[in-house]
């Protein structure tokens, strides 16, 4: 069974930085995208991050601030985000897709705050 498990969230201060990771388990495919949804209170899960086949793509609310960066020898995806935001304040999804499927982790909380 694929399993997406997620680590690095948490509660930092407006400026701050965090580090997001996803790896696959249980796989024996590499995911042909993989990437970070974000959900906040009230709104829509939105795409924050994406690569597919060596493109990555961003939200342009988080250009020039977050990076993705994909390890194919651990399926894995990790999102560096840097000076934080309150409004990036949201639960963190990573997927990864396949050709007949998309799997997704549990999510990660992500605060921002002083």
């Amino acid at each position: 069974q694929v399993q997406l498990v997620e680590s690095g969230g948490g509660l930092v201060q407006p400026g701050g930085a965090l580090r997001l990771s996803c790896a696959a388990s249980g796989s024996r495919f590499r995911f042909y995208a993989m990437g970070w949804y974000r959900q906040a209170p009230g709104k829509q899960r939105e795409l924050v991050a994406s690569t597919t086949d060596g493109s990555t793509n961003y939200a342009e609310s988080v250009k020039g601030r977050f990076t993705l960066s994909r390890d194919n020898a651990r399926n894995a995806v990790d999102l560096q985000m840097n000076n934080l935001k309150p409004e990036d304040t949201a639960i963190y999804y990573c997927y990864g897709r396949s050709l007949s499927n998309t799997y997704w982790g549990q999510g990660t909380q992500v605060t921002v705050s002083s």
